[in-house]
């Protein structure tokens, strides 16, 4: 995903915290690149460190578009959820795909393939900056 980072909270210790823009919208999230990076467009891996929980963190999409978003210190992704052979998920948000493991309880019958929403703790997600 492109994304343009802007400063949040610079620190000489690690975890920096940037505000992610991304067409699809935008999210402060810890930052493992450069500090001298910040300010620039950058591609970006998302790395979540929180299970989907159906009907706990993770419920039906109201609508069928791709969408980041804040809520309150939680971020929100919206996107298509995949499920993988060896019991794990991936979240298409807009054409980046973001790896989740599974929680307890069971996801519902034909989940997979449908629009959903992730609420994750901010503390949890990672922005993490490649080249292409």
């Amino acid at each position: 995903m492109l994304v343009k980072v802007d400063a949040v909270l610079c620190a000489s210790s690690r975890p920096v915290l940037v505000r992610v823009h991304s067409v699809v919208g935008t999210a402060v999230a810890h930052w493992q690149g450069t500090p001298e990076a910040v300010g620039r467009e950058h591609h970006v891996e998302w790395t979540v460190d929180e299970d989907i929980a159906w009907a706990g963190n993770t419920r039906p999409g109201a609508v069928a578009t791709p969408e980041l978003r804040e809520d309150g210190d939680r971020i929100v992704f919206r996107g298509q959820l995949s499920l993988t052979e060896d019991g794990g998920a991936v979240l298409d948000v807009g054409g980046t795909l973001i790896l989740f493991d599974l929680a307890g309880p069971p996801l519902p019958d034909g989940v997979g393939g449908s629009w959903v929403e992730v609420c994750v703790a901010q503390e949890h997600v990672t922005v993490w900056p490649y080249d292409v």
